[in-house]
């Protein structure tokens, strides 16, 4: 039976309403879990008055912050849609997604209500600031006279004040919409993806069920709330079990991720495989070419002694409390994945996607192979459509409670992703162990035939392309017949060691179809500029480089 994920809030919020829930790690708002529920409550009734109602649709476009929260559970509180919206879409996407979903409200942050224009966006009746829930829009002066009350509105619903046994946040609503989530994605543009209560609260449920957590317990919230891992598992499930959730609103970037990592010291880490790859690159893997590091790291019983010390620096570097590394959302490097699994640190690869709310596949650390991602989670199935799923690459297909209701006002789209028996066809190719472990090869539309009819995965080349050196990150495509291996090179190794990009790269191409089979040959590598444009889990956005 699926636990409403209101209901972890309201037993979490009644026990340990002194304790700290979220904050911002960048800033200055921070709240207990009684002030949280407070804050909920008060934006609620005003929602409420405003003559926001059950099954409203209410936009969310900020930076990461605890506002952004407290905003989000009271679009819930009051029975509403919330459509979230991701802040580095330009003035005029944000308006598109504002009227395609029918908003009837938005909470906007300052940066991104400085770049729209309200006159287009009809459909909306209030428009409230993040940072501190003011009214920067009201369609009628009506509206401005409910809001300039709102103050009263809570004192008269709560004469004696609002204490813990006041919370009772809705849970009889697990069918109802609940998200309308519009995404990027890396093989087309966005679509907003229709999410039940249900989908959210059986997600919050496995999580809790597998990784229960507790207050003392802290979390790094570093992926945008616009995005369903961001929104779900570094938030959502995190303050059902009483974690305090710090919010970071500043750009993830190595120094600010490891400044994070020491002061709050989590007990969780959800990150996607780059930023993993980059630290590996930049400080695993060069010690590990030392030549006493590598004699010993080489050697049986003496490589105990690296294993050691790469586990302690890497503890370490993500603050020193971790019990769970998690990643998803694109391929690891398997060298990479092979050190951790070597040295047994507490580190799992996932996969899900925003059409499941978001989680798919997972498994404790133990249990998991190299190249794997898990089995499937509880109230779902999956499966490979393939006549042999254990040896032949098929799609991989899932149904159950996570999966998704359908793309918002685009029947065409839904059904090609839902068939008629309820199976979601996630455009990802994989086959499936007898244990029912799953191995993801590539997606279907990345997927490139070669001349002699062999499917070809860019992903597993990318692989071996981006260890070679000076590589910082590659797309392989198919053009004319032939695969071609675009690269953004790495600059500043190439001056340190005073080489040449040309040569370089004709080095790396020879040493990289020695590893491929004849088919996968990569004819030739072209560079590129500039990082390529990813989403905002920094999967690259493969549609574009075609």
């Amino acid at each position: 039976m699926t636990k409403h994920f209101f209901e972890y809030y309201n037993n979490t919020i009644l026990n340990h309403w002194d304790a700290s829930a979220i904050s911002d790690f960048d800033g200055e708002k921070e709240y207990t879990y009684g002030q949280m529920a407070t804050e909920i409550t008060r934006l609620q009734l005003l929602l409420n008055a405003l003559g926001i109602r059950r099954g409203d649709k209410v936009a969310i476009c900020s930076r990461n912050c605890a506002n952004w929260a407290i905003s989000f559970l009271s679009i819930c509180a009051n029975r509403g849609v919330v459509v979230s919206i991701m802040d580095a879409f330009t003035g005029e996407g944000v308006e598109n997604l504002v009227n395609h979903s029918d908003a009837k409200a938005l909470f906007v942050g300052q940066s991104v209500w400085t770049k729209v224009d309200i006159k287009k966006m009809p459909n909306l009746s209030v428009v409230l600031s993040v940072e501190n829930f003011s009214l920067l829009f009201a369609k009628t002066d009506e509206l401005t006279a409910i809001y300039d009350k709102k103050d009263q509105l809570f004192q008269v619903a709560y004469p004696n004040g609002y204490t813990r046994q006041d919370v009772d946040f809705p849970t009889d609503n697990l069918d109802d919409l609940m998200i309308i989530n519009y995404t990027s994605g890396t093989s087309s543009e966005p679509k907003g993806v229709m999410l039940t209560y249900r989908n959210i609260s059986a997600n919050v449920q496995y999580s809790q069920e597998t990784i229960p957590n507790s207050v003392g317990d802290n979390e790094v919230c570093m992926l945008p709330l616009s995005h369903m891992f961001g929104l779900v598992i570094e938030f959502i499930y995190q303050v059902a079990g009483g974690c305090h959730v710090h919010f970071l609103s500043k750009t993830p970037t190595p120094s600010v991720l490891l400044k994070a990592f020491k002061e709050v010291k989590p007990y969780m880490i959800l990150t996607v495989p780059l930023v993993l790859e980059k630290i590996f690159k930049a400080k695993i893997f060069p010690a590990l070419e030392k030549p006493v590091v590598k004699f010993l790291w080489n050697t049986p019983l003496l490589c105990k002694i690296v294993e050691k010390k790469i586990y302690e620096q890497l503890m370490e570097a993500f603050g020193g409390n971790l019990r769970w590394l998690i990643t998803g959302g694109a391929a690891i490097n398997q060298d990479v994945e092979s050190v951790f699994r070597r040295i047994k640190f507490p580190f799992v690869v996932g996969y899900g996607m925003t059409e499941c709310g978001p989680l798919i596949c997972y498994d404790h650390p133990q249990n998991e192979v190299l190249g794997c991602c898990g089995k499937v989670v509880t109230r779902n199935e999956l499966k490979i459509n393939s006549e042999d799923p254990q040896h032949t690459v098929g799609e991989i297909l899932v149904r159950g409670e996570h999966v998704m209701l359908g793309y918002y006002k685009n029947e065409e789209a839904t059904n090609a992703a839902i068939d008629k028996n309820g199976w979601l066809h996630t455009g990802d190719l994989g086959v499936m162990d007898s244990e029912g472990r799953l191995f993801i090869k590539g997606r279907s539309k990345a997927m490139i035939l070669s001349s002699n009819g062999q499917n070809v995965y860019p992903e597993e080349i990318e692989d071996k392309l981006n260890n070679l050196p000076a590589v910082v990150e590659s797309v392989v495509v198919g053009r004319k017949g032939k695969i071609v291996a675009l690269v953004f090179p790495d600059t500043e190794y190439l001056k340190k060691n005073n080489l040449s990009v040309e040569q370089q790269m004709a080095d790396n191409l020879i040493a990289l179809n020695k590893k491929l089979p004849q088919y996968e040959q990569v004819a030739k590598i072209e560079l590129v500029d500039k990082e390529f444009e990813k989403t905002p889990k920094r999967s690259i956005r493969r549609f574009l480089y075609n």
